[in-house]
């Protein structure tokens, strides 16, 4: 692992302007560009360290705060350890948050993201790769979609509601993607069920998307973030393997 710089950084996007978390290479280069989409607890020391793991693998990472039309991260008050316990309160605080993410502003905030990383130095020129993790699949999936040219490969990480009945669901934009997918789904989500995981694979496949589709045995929903009692230490370790090989074949 290269040493890392890390810091802030503000983006202008059409609603207003996004706190991020920016990593990369301390080398003076540029690298190849992530975006990594943040669950639903937010941008915190946790998904830093993550992004600070990715850049030490040769990247340069984006973090943004997806949640910046209400205020800046932190989002909310989150204890150093989220236990389950708490979640309920939590979650009571961040679901109109997320409910606000409409796929059009999904789709404006994506631009603006991608376009920052475009013009960002330490990053190289060519498409980018995602990752987004819980609610930031979902994230991940739409964004390949609206942006085809610009994305070259997405991982989703124990994602939850990609592939419901909704007439607007995540799914639905397969036909415009042309990265290549990997999908590492949580064996005990109940956010993404077997059916929808069939539907998933069965949209990409129409679609001729080149993805794999993981189930990872005995995984909660949110297993790579250590930060919380639903991690999981081997299914994080085969996240970042799975991860790190797209982005080594693709960017």
């Amino acid at each position: 692992m290269t040493a890392v710089h890390g810091t802030s950084v503000d983006i202008p996007t059409p609603d207003g302007t996004a706190d991020a978390y920016l990593a990369h290479p301390d080398d003076n280069s540029p690298h190849p560009a992530v975006l990594l989409y943040m669950d639903a607890f937010g941008v915190r020391p946790q998904l830093k360290k993550m992004a600070d793991r990715l850049a030490g693998a040769g990247y340069t990472v984006l973090v943004p705060n997806v949640f910046y039309r209400n205020h800046r991260a932190p989002i909310v008050e989150l204890p150093d350890f989220i236990d389950l316990t708490g979640r309920p309160e939590i979650f009571q605080q961040l679901m109109p948050m997320i409910q606000a993410l409409t796929p059009e502003r999904i789709a404006r905030d994506a631009g603006a993201y991608l376009g920052w990383l475009a013009d960002c130095p330490q990053a190289t020129d060519g498409p980018v790769g995602i990752t987004g993790y819980c609610m930031g699949a979902r994230l991940a999936l739409r964004t390949a979609g609206e942006f085809p040219d610009r994305v070259a490969a997405v991982g989703g990480f124990h994602g939850g509601g990609l592939a419901t009945d909704a007439p607007d669901s995540p799914h639905l934009v397969a036909d415009r993607i042309t990265a290549e997918l990997y999908f590492g789904h949580a064996d005990k989500d109940h956010s993404m069920s077997p059916e929808q995981i069939e539907r998933l694979d069965a949209a990409l496949t129409a679609a001729g998307v080149r993805h794999r589709s993981e189930v990872y045995p005995g995984a909660q929903h949110g297993y790579t973030q250590a930060d919380a009692s639903s991690y999981d230490a081997d299914a994080d370790a085969r996240h970042w393997t799975a991860l790190l090989d797209l982005f080594g074949r693709t960017l």
